[in-house]
């Protein structure tokens, strides 16, 4: 790949989901917004190698999408008596009668959100039409992150958006108790962003802080929108607390550090504070009565780590209570497993393993990697290295972040060089 496509690829990742967004927002078609912003990508590959980058390449590419998008209107006979308004319109890149809307939310991006969130949609639907407007995962990571299968997904996102255009799900912002309605769906959908950012589900590198950021921005954005719901606050608390740990999550060789070996003086100072006040904003609201719920829980347990200056005075026991608490109002695979990991910590490793048992038995992990890689370090833990080394080995083949695959196969082989040698007779 020459630099200049290499640079190309960087903005697309940058901009594309803007790009959606902006043009979703001004066409008020979501297949032809996609379809705009891969004409203007194939444009800059055409044009960007001989004319150079520009100055401002996201401006580029809405400037050539919105001039293809007159073009289409005018093309389309029953669109004809509309060009004239629309070319104004799309020129100017305000829409006047949204602009006036009380609950006007500025950023394209999260408007996109509260219309895929449209309760039109089954809650899986919204979920991961979100994912892929929104987040720009591809339908394989979503596919890794919903642990569902690819075909399956596809399936969905195609269906979501024909139901959209087939109920006429208005592209103007949701008010009043519809938005109130649609919050949860966009909060869940914010996290998948951050987390998929934070722990990519495959690809050549463990991190794409590219999407964290997306993540903590959108997170900040709704928690301007709504300060008085301790949820969307708990929720950028959760992904500020999170987040500051990025530039300890790698060592100097770009190799995976985890949370116990991070040095901890590089984590971002200024994320911590501002995840740590914002949740003790949810934390006095939801003291007022306001409810709360699993993003308040887990930003205090992400607040249990940000408080710890040194790995060995992290509360793994009140990350276990807490755990235990999520786990009643909110259960799933995933809880389990991280409730394994903190009672694991706190109550020794039999007690992280008999936690893992049932879910094994359960198979709600399907292929995910995360059940044999906790298992590995609950193992290597008990001392049990033989078969701790063979659940990272397992873990390490279900994963498909080279990143990981890495970090898992050199635990394995670490803990095997430990494993005792059987005597000869």
């Amino acid at each position: 790949m020459t630099p200049t496509q290499e640079a190309i690829t960087a903005v697309w990742q940058h901009e594309s989901v803007r790009l959606v967004a902006g043009l979703a927002r001004m066409t008020r078609d979501l297949d032809l917004a996609e379809d705009l912003a891969q004409d203007a990508l194939v444009a800059a590959l055409e044009q960007w190698p001989g004319e150079g980058i520009p100055r401002n390449p996201g401006a580029w590419l809405m400037t050539i999408a919105k001039r293809r998008a007159i073009d289409a209107f005018r093309r389309d006979e029953t669109l004809r008596r509309n060009v004239a308004l629309l070319a104004r319109t799309l020129e100017e890149e305000v829409m006047p009668e949204l602009d006036a809307m009380v609950d006007h939310i500025e950023d394209d991006v999260l408007r996109l959100m509260f219309l895929t969130c449209h309760p039109a949609l089954p809650e899986d639907s919204r979920t991961v039409l979100t994912l892929r407007l929104v987040g720009g995962l591809t339908t394989a990571e979503i596919a890794r992150a919903c642990f569902t299968k690819e075909a399956t997904i596809g399936q969905r996102i195609s269906r979501a958006k024909r139901t959209l255009a087939d109920t006429g799900a208005s592209f103007d912002l949701p008010t009043g108790a519809d938005r109130g309605a649609r919050l949860r769906d966009v909060m869940r959908t914010i996290y998948l962003v951050f987390n998929e950012g934070y722990t990519a589900t495959a690809g050549p590198t463990w991190t794409r802080p590219e999407l964290c950021l997306e993540g903590m921005r959108l997170a900040r954005m709704l928690a301007a929108q709504a300060p008085g719901e301790p949820e969307v606050l708990a929720l950028q608390a959760l992904v500020e607390l999170q987040g500051s740990r990025l530039p300890a999550r790698a060592d100097a060789d770009g190799r995976p550090v985890l949370l116990e070996d991070q040095d901890r003086r590089r984590w971002d100072q200024l994320l911590l504070r501002r995840g740590l006040a914002a949740l003790g904003r949810a934390e006095r609201l939801a003291r007022e009565g306001r409810p709360a719920g699993t993003y308040l829980l887990q930003a205090m347990i992400a607040a249990c780590h940000a408080r710890a200056r040194r790995p060995e005075q992290t509360d793994w026991a009140e990350i276990a209570r807490l755990y235990d608490v999520l786990a009643a109002v909110a259960p799933g695979p995933v809880v389990e497993i991280n409730r394994a990991v903190a009672h694991g910590r706190a109550h020794g490793a039999d007690a992280g393993l008999a936690i893992l048992e049932p879910l094994e038995r359960s198979g709600k992990l399907g292929a995910s990697h995360l059940l044999p890689s906790v298992r590995g370090d609950l193992l290597e833990r008990a001392g049990r290295r033989a078969e701790a080394a063979a659940a990272f080995r397992a873990a390490a083949a279900l994963t498909r972040n080279a990143d990981e695959q890495d970090l898992l196969r050199n635990r394995a082989g670490r803990v095997e060089a430990a494993a005792p040698r059987p005597t000869q007779g």
